[in-house]
């Protein structure tokens, strides 16, 4: 498990693998690249699956700690 934090603002994001985070503190609207549909609304302690290959805008309306982990696709 990793830790990871930010302030209040606007994030471009892509998850190259998914990602399970669970958020200690925060509250974050997501909304699909390029665009105003927001997909996803989620906070403290709450558990969020995020898929691989999103490409998504956090807007991080109260500051995020979260713990989370990627993910690795095995290939034998």
């Amino acid at each position: 498990m990793f830790v990871w934090g930010c302030s209040p603002g606007k994030y471009q994001l892509k998850f190259d693998a998914q990602e399970t985070c669970y958020l200690l503190r925060g509250k974050v609207k997501v909304y699909r690249k390029n665009s105003s549909e927001m997909i996803s609304e989620f906070g403290a302690g709450d558990l969020v699956i995020l898929p691989e290959g999103l490409s998504c805008t956090w807007d991080v309306s109260v500051a995020v700690d979260k713990h989370y982990k990627f993910e690795s696709s095995s290939s034998s």
